[in-house]
């Protein structure tokens, strides 16, 4: 069996076509998949002129033309409205890459898809559009009417689960409450079990404050607020240890003895983990009903069209979905 991996391709003025074109081609080789570039051909014989690959691909207007354990590209995009200008923050652009991902989300929905991995927008660019999400995560929980949800940062067995997510640092104390915190570790747990196949998952989950509080000198928010929602956890058998303070428990590289760690805050978990990951990490967001990964990193306009950016975390982002799929679908497995 090969997975049907939708690829919607981002944000067609950045590097999101680069690196979905040179993950692809190289992916061919080795892996039993079926790709679905989400996009218009247009774009994508734009980009391999520019970068002089040769990528073989089927362009199909309907998923039931698909080529099985072939690349796909799925005109989902009015090639009249396209229009690049690579390396611009442009309205129309940012308007096509979130029809992309909503064909992908549509596509996994309607099971027609088993995985969606979402090449890089323009936060900037989606908001010109009108599109009024902070990213790829909120709009993905919207459309498929998700309301426990979580982004994650995977990294071989480094895992990162965020509170809160793209919201002003000033609103993060109020937006950390013990159900909030109750249902990323439940969300973890679930993912870590359901996805990763892991038996028994053990998460860390990470304080608010300085030293986690020092035992209320700093903050209270560890004793009040994560402390008594980890106990909730514990009492629904999900193992958890914390609060830790986050400098010391990613200096002494305690996170190597957890299978996932909860971060209160969006910079708390992804300095140390981008930091570790070296770019090679995937943005995945746990519990939607649909699999969707992505790179860890954005749209780069300054190197667009250049041959110059890495696909190393967008393969990743796709072997990860393949994987993911396969958990999910033990039928591909037999």
């Amino acid at each position: 069996m090969y997975p049907r991996i939708a690829i919607s391709i981002g944000d067609y003025n950045g590097i999101g076509p680069e690196v979905t074109i040179k993950a692809v081609h190289e992916l061919m080789d080795s892996n039993k998949m079926t790709p679905i570039i989400l996009g218009s051909s247009k774009i994508v014989n734009f980009y391999l002129d520019t970068l002089d690959i040769n990528l073989p691909y089927h362009a199909i207007s309907s998923i039931q033309d698909m080529y099985i354990g072939e690349v796909n590209v799925l005109e989902c995009l009015p090639a009249d409205k396209i229009v690049i200008h690579m390396g611009q923050i442009e309205k129309n652009a940012g308007d096509m890459s979130m029809r992309a991902v909503e064909t992908g989300i549509n596509l996994c929905m309607e099971h027609k898809a088993d995985a969606l991995v979402t090449a890089p927008i323009s936060k900037e660019a989606i908001q010109k559009a009108g599109y009024p999400y902070p990213g790829h995560t909120e709009f993905l929980a919207d459309k498929t009417n998700c309301k426990k949800y979580m982004m994650m940062m995977v990294n071989d067995h480094l895992r990162v689960g965020l509170v809160t997510i793209h919201i002003p640092l000033a609103e993060v104390v109020s937006q950390v409450t013990r159900k909030a915190v109750l249902g990323r570790i439940q969300s973890m747990h679930k993912t870590l079990s359901d996805d990763f196949d892991l038996k028994k998952p053990r998460i860390a989950v990470l304080g608010l404050n300085p030293h986690a509080g020092d035992g209320g000198v700093i903050g209270k928010e560890e004793i009040a607020i994560i402390r008594p929602a980890m106990n909730d956890a514990v009492q629904a058998g999900i193992e958890t240890d914390g609060p830790f303070p986050a400098d010391g428990f990613f200096g002494n590289r305690m996170y190597e003895q957890y299978d996932g760690v909860i971060a209160m805050y969006h910079d708390q978990g992804l300095i140390p983990f981008k930091t570790l990951s070296f770019n090679a990490g995937i943005n995945f967001t746990a519990g939607l009903p649909i699999i969707r990964t992505s790179p860890d990193h954005g749209t780069a306009f300054d190197i667009a069209g250049k041959n110059k950016a890495s696909h190393k975390s967008l393969i990743q982002a796709i072997e990860l979905a393949y994987k993911l799929s396969m958990n999910r679908n033990k039928e591909y497995a037999s």
